[in-house]
């Protein structure tokens, strides 16, 4: 792995002892019920890790996203899953690049202390996909309020967030050549705990269960009141604040894959150094060897694209091609990985108590979220290479 200053490996250290109190046993109860790993969330919040972004002078860790990714690799290395807590770190951009004064005295102090939890970011619709430009969900000016109207995929976390941030439509899209598709949306940081408390029937949340254990919902937005204090930054300008959650979010993610391709080389290793067939380690066997060997391999280069993204990140240098590189890498790296590992095992990697076929399940949807893919090598075939538009 690539050399870390003292004050990461403590880091490290310290995140990979919090982990530690949280067993396999622990993640496959969570995952065969499909239950939000509270304890650990409360575990990481008290230990500050959760505001590592969050600036000293607001009661966080003043850290950046290099030491941030650390965190989230940690915990998917040692068996856990960061879903489960990943956004508050990703979101963090928005409010502390884009929100006023006010706003992030109201709210940055009490994320920092764990009074206030900002896991949701409601973005994503079923008919617009990834082309977010194309959202429908719409904010009527009303008064010195906005009325938030539509319906959302894929609001992970909404219940078990008392902040949201809500990217909808203040102006129709905009048509024609040269226009600026971006322009007209805008991003809410909404404060769930007065909708629930004065307007309940205005959010209507429905769970939706996937492969893994991952708590994201369907939501309804039906004529939801927010004041117009809750816009971030200018109205209109949304789509931009939303790009810049989305390289860090992508640097993060990208770690987390990371982790699990750690975790699924370590595995695969130890059993075949002690799982017996023929007379011999399975280990011995370059049929064995070679898939783990080279799976380790793509784990450790995506590494290091990783830690060139975070660096630009936090130098605030364009990171955008970087970012991205690192999460598609990174997520081919880990599937990579997971099949080695899986082989490894042989039939046993398909029985729970092994774990190998949870995390394999888990670590399955980086290379379709939050980006596509293939939406990545359109951006570096775009943007990097200089190919002409696909869409």
């Amino acid at each position: 792995m690539t050399t870390l200053s003292a004050d990461l490996e403590q880091l490290r250290e310290k995140t990979r002892l919090l982990c530690a109190g949280f067993p396999d046993e622990y993640w496959r109860e969570t995952d065969r019920n499909r239950r939000y790993p509270q304890e650990f969330v409360d575990t990481l919040t008290e230990a500050g890790l959760l505001s590592a972004l969050i600036p000293t002078e607001y009661g966080g860790l003043g850290l950046g996203l290099t030491e941030a990714s650390v965190i989230m690799e940690e915990i998917n290395k040692s068996g856990g899953h960061s879903a489960a807590c990943h956004a508050q770190m990703y979101t963090m951009g928005a409010l502390l690049r884009h929100g006023n004064d006010a706003q992030k005295k109201d709210y940055l102090p009490q994320i920092a202390a764990g009074r206030l939890r900002l896991q949701a970011f409601s973005i994503t619709e079923d008919k617009a996909g990834s082309d977010t430009t194309s959202i429908e969900t719409a904010a009527v000016r009303d008064g010195e309020d906005f009325i938030i109207t539509g319906h959302k995929s894929w609001t992970s976390r909404i219940d078990e967030s008392d902040l949201a941030f809500v990217l909808a439509r203040t102006s129709e899209k905009p048509v024609g050549k040269g226009t600026d598709k971006t322009h007209g949306l805008t991003l809410f940081l909404v404060d769930l705990r007065q909708v629930r408390a004065e307007q309940p029937d205005t959010l209507k949340v429905v769970k939706v269960r996937t492969m893994f254990n991952y708590a994201t919902n369907q939501i309804f937005y039906q004529g939801m009141r927010v004041p117009a204090s809750a816009v971030i930054g200018e109205v209109g300008k949304g789509f931009r604040y939303v790009i810049d959650g989305w390289n860090a979010e992508r640097i993060l993610l990208a770690s987390e894959a990371i982790g699990d391709g750690y975790w699924f080389t370590q595995r695969g290793v130890e059993y075949a150094n002690s799982r017996e067939v023929f007379g011999r380690k399975i280990g011995a066997n370059q049929g064995v060897q070679f898939p783990i060997t080279d799976a380790y391999m793509k784990v450790r280069a995506a590494d290091m694209m990783r830690y060139e993204a975070a660096r630009l990140f936090d130098a605030g240098e364009a990171c955008g091609a970087e970012a991205n590189m690192a999460k598609h890498l990174a997520s081919e790296a880990s599937w990579a990985a997971a099949n080695a590992c899986l082989d490894t095992h042989g039939g046993y990697g398909f029985v729970d108590e092994y774990d190998v076929e949870r995390k394999f399940r888990e670590t399955r949807m980086f290379q379709v979220a939050p980006v596509n893919n293939n939406m990545v090598k359109s951006f570096v075939a775009t943007k990097v290479l200089g190919l002409p538009r696909s869409y």
